[in-house]
């Protein structure tokens, strides 16, 4: 079979001014990026009312393992599929972020037969978005230091600045720095460090505001520092919203792409669910509602990260309810979860794809269960999977009270994922309640405790003395209501990456808090998580590449 990039490249792709006539988007509303990508007009979305019977679709999965489950390939295959099946389906994605596409991931379009393109732009420049959200973030940082230089009117303290500036590229050694070396006309020397875009205030609040009225008010709330008295400075005290929100006007339009097989995508906002709450953008999501009958939509890595964020952060800030989910499962993912390594995981063992089941059964009774949506595993098929690996992880989705269906929509496109379609319709239809992992009003504390407990199985949560001191303090500096962004790794249900399965009765530490005000969340920080990942001794940038035609070789 073809590489993903060759399946992309040899596609043909329809002019987007008719996929969004498709739509019934107007030329007046597209601002074109080429032939094959375009901007579509806020005022012409904000003005469209939501489809009467609208259907959101979440797609999630287990916990992600090296051998990867193609969560983006699914929700792809599966918006192709309803389009199949005769409905009128749009699908929404997270833009690909530089860092893993040149480190450890690749490309993040899809895979096989189940993608959405233009492929490579969509894996780099795409339209922007990500550099305008990086120096929005940056001029933030600018007008921190610009002031303390400048006389220091709000009496900031220089060693309580939290807001850190970003960079689109994974890059251990700017985690720790220090800034403002050379004497005094580069400003005062203090301790800072660079966040991957991704993991920045601005891309949650970017991709969780609901119009540019509430961008640039979400950009003021944002608190950057504290004075010496332990007041909170804002970037509206620095005059900084109305600066940032201009550099961020045209990147909020979402963006209008295809799938290989023309189902209209909006691919637009990027955070990551294992440090920041991982959907796309709350304007992409809401549009799609008003664009098509059914809109399919991801959440990053595992249930317990990605789809607890769509759940506690996303639905509780937007009132968007998802009316199915679909959590992906593959037969080599079981088998690693089970306790087999990645050379290993070719070979046909049932004994431990039963072992590792135990994920996905915790995964499913969390997304039923817990949050009380209706669930369906997708089985990502791979061309090596045995029939008797299949028919075992059937079985053991069936022994857990779900419902397995196998799909090969990667081989296949949309015509691989029709059944799995039409289980989806089937539970569109049947009547569901959302319910939160915990209450608004409980505290932070008792906010974490429960996403360890009912989310990852743990038996307690910890915290060092100076930690329990910043959240009390943050609880009682009226933030308690807020939500809680858990960053954690996202290869176990404990904050121990090794630890496969579903372990139970551990306990989850909190090593670091922070505000993000603007975004309408507190992130606890667990583990060793890293919120500038490093690259592998081995990145993806080394085998990307441009030929003398201009043709990019080598993205995945």
């Amino acid at each position: 079979m073809p590489s993903n990039i060759e399946i992309a490249q040899a596609a043909t792709m329809r002019p987007i001014t008719e996929i969004a006539e498709g739509l019934g988007i107007p030329d007046e509303a597209l601002e074109p990026y080429g032939r094959h990508k375009a901007k579509v007009s806020l005022p012409f979305l904000n003005g469209l009312p939501r489809r009467p019977g609208s259907r959101l679709v979440l797609v999630t999965a287990v916990s992600p393992t090296p051998a990867g489950e193609g969560k983006t390939t699914t929700t792809v295959g599966l918006g192709d599929a309803l389009t199949r099946i005769g409905e009128d389906a749009m699908i929404c994605l997270r833009e690909p972020a530089l860092g893993p596409v040149f480190g450890m991931k690749g490309g993040a379009a899809g895979g096989g037969h189940a993608q959405v393109v233009p492929m490579e732009d969509i894996n780099l420049h795409f339209t922007g978005d990500f550099a305008a959200i990086g120096v929005a973030t940056n001029l933030l940082a600018a007008l921190i230091d610009n002031h303390v230089h400048h006389g220091n009117a709000l009496g900031i303290d220089v060693r309580r600045v939290t807001w850190r500036r970003v960079l689109d590229v994974n890059d251990r050694a700017l985690r720790d720095v220090v800034v403002g070396l050379g004497g005094p006309g580069n400003g005062y020397p203090r301790e800072s460090g660079f966040d991957i875009v991704v993991a920045s205030e601005v891309m949650a609040v970017f991709c969780l505001a609901s119009d540019l009225a509430d961008l640039k008010r979400r950009l003021g709330d944002i608190v950057v520092a504290q004075t010496r008295e332990r007041t909170p400075v804002r970037a509206r005290d620095l005059d900084a919203q109305g600066a940032m929100a201009a550099i961020l006007r045209d990147a909020l339009s979402p963006n209008l792409v295809q799938t290989l097989e023309h189902t209209p995508a909006f691919v637009h906002g990027g955070p990551f669910a294992n440090i920041a709450h991982g959907c796309n953008s709350a304007i992409a999501t809401r549009s799609a509602l008003k664009l098509a009958d059914y809109v399919v939509t991801e959440a990053g890595f595992g249930a317990d990260l990605g789809a607890e964020k769509f759940v506690d952060i996303l639905c509780r800030s937007t009132g968007l309810r998802p009316s199915a989910a679909v959590i992906v499962a593959t037969v080599r993912a079981m088998k690693y979860h089970g306790g087999v390594e990645v050379a290993d995981l070719p070979v046909e063992d049932v004994a431990a794809l039963r072992r590792g089941c135990a994920n996905i059964a915790r995964h499913l009774s969390t997304v039923r269960e817990t949050w009380g949506i209706p669930a369906v595993v997708a089985i990502n098929h791979r061309a090596e999977d045995t029939d008797a690996e299949v028919q075992a992880l059937v079985e053991e989705v069936q022994a857990a009270g779900g419902r397995a269906i196998v799909a090969r929509h990667y081989a296949e496109g949309g015509a691989g994922a029709e059944e799995l379609a039409r289980a989806v319709v089937e539970l569109c239809d049947q009547p569901s309640e959302l319910a939160f992992t915990y209450p608004d009003d409980a505290p932070l504390w008792q906010k974490m405790r429960a996403i360890a407990t009912r989310v990852y199985g743990a038996s307690d949560i910890t915290a060092s003395t100076a930690v329990r001191a910043q959240i009390r303090r943050l609880q009682e500096d009226g933030y308690g209501h807020l939500p809680v962004c858990v960053a954690k790794t996202q290869y176990s249900f404990s904050t121990d990456g090794k630890l496969r399965g579903a372990p139970s009765d551990h306990v989850v530490d909190i090593r670091e808090v922070r505000l993000a005000a603007g975004a309408g969340f507190v992130v606890m920080i667990c583990g060793d998580i890293m919120t500038m990942p490093g690259l592998p001794a081995v990145p993806a940038a080394a085998t990307i590449d441009v030929e003398d035609d201009g043709r990019i070789v080598g993205l995945f």
